[in-house]
């Protein structure tokens, strides 16, 4: 087999995310180096071996693998058609220097449900428009991580707080076109970011960004039966563009906007 090296980098407008690198790799091995940012991998297919702090470890399909930063590592194909591996390199804002200790003593984490919030990140990652989306799955990544990094046994219990979600609630109302961020909304409302995306989703059975698409997408109905064109739609029901807006409007509708304004009587 040829050598194939295909790689795909970016970077998101969320915080905390410095690149995401997507890479498939059939021969190429890294030699030893080092990052300034926390290293988040999932491999998809085959499998790396890697050297981390002179230990040797290994990322079948079930792992998580967080490689803190200034810790010096290599990797290399464990399998005989090398690897598809996705990351996410992370500043200190949700994992900070005093868990690098514990990283190095277990780098390789197997959690199903981390591995698929790390999946779920990733794709909100690679689609414009859907920032607020990212922004509030890593940080449930991000709290899974210190939890196990803590060497916590039991998740934290989740805190009701009603008044804390109607406040989030009527500030995602207040700016359902321009759109908020998850961190301006902690800030505004002086609460943590985690600790808003649980009170939401508690009180409302819904996360925050899937709230704020709903209300986009039902603007975007009344819109589009006064004979809006798609288009026009788009930016004034606060979708990036009309693939944007495509998108969430068939996932909520089951038709595309130009179906639906189609179908109006």
């Amino acid at each position: 087999m040829a050598a194939r090296q295909t790689v795909t980098a970016w970077r998101p407008q969320v915080p905390g995310v410095m690149e995401v690198f997507h890479a498939h790799f059939t021969e190429y091995a890294y030699p030893m180096h080092v990052h300034d940012a926390w290293t988040l991998l999932i491999v998809d297919d085959g499998a790396v071996r890697y050297d981390l702090d002179r230990h040797e470890h290994g990322t079948p399909h079930d792992t998580v693998s967080l490689l803190p930063p200034h810790v010096p590592h290599n990797g290399s194909p464990a399998t005989p058609d090398g690897f598809r591996k996705r990351v996410v390199y992370l500043d200190g804002s949700h994992l900070g220097e005093e868990l690098i200790g514990a990283a190095v003593d277990g780098p390789d984490l197997r959690d199903p449900v981390l591995r698929s919030r790390v999946g779920q990140l990733h794709s909100a990652l690679a689609r414009p428009g859907d920032e607020l989306e990212a922004e509030s799955r890593l940080t449930l990544v991000g709290e899974r991580l210190r939890d196990h990094l803590r060497r916590r046994v039991r998740p934290p219990a989740v805190r009701r707080d009603p008044v804390l979600a109607r406040r989030l609630r009527e500030l995602l109302d207040a700016r359902l076109v321009e759109g908020v961020s998850l961190k301006q909304a902690a800030r505004l409302l002086q609460a943590h970011p985690a600790h808003l995306v649980r009170a939401f989703s508690g009180a409302y059975g819904i996360a925050p960004h899937q709230y704020l698409m709903s209300r986009r997408v039902g603007r975007a109905r009344r819109l589009l039966l006064d004979g809006v064109a798609p288009g026009e739609v788009a930016p004034v029901a606060g979708f990036y563009d009309q693939a944007h807006l495509t998108r969430h409007f068939r996932k909520l509708v089951g038709v595309t906007p130009g179906r639906y304004r189609g179908s109006a009587r």
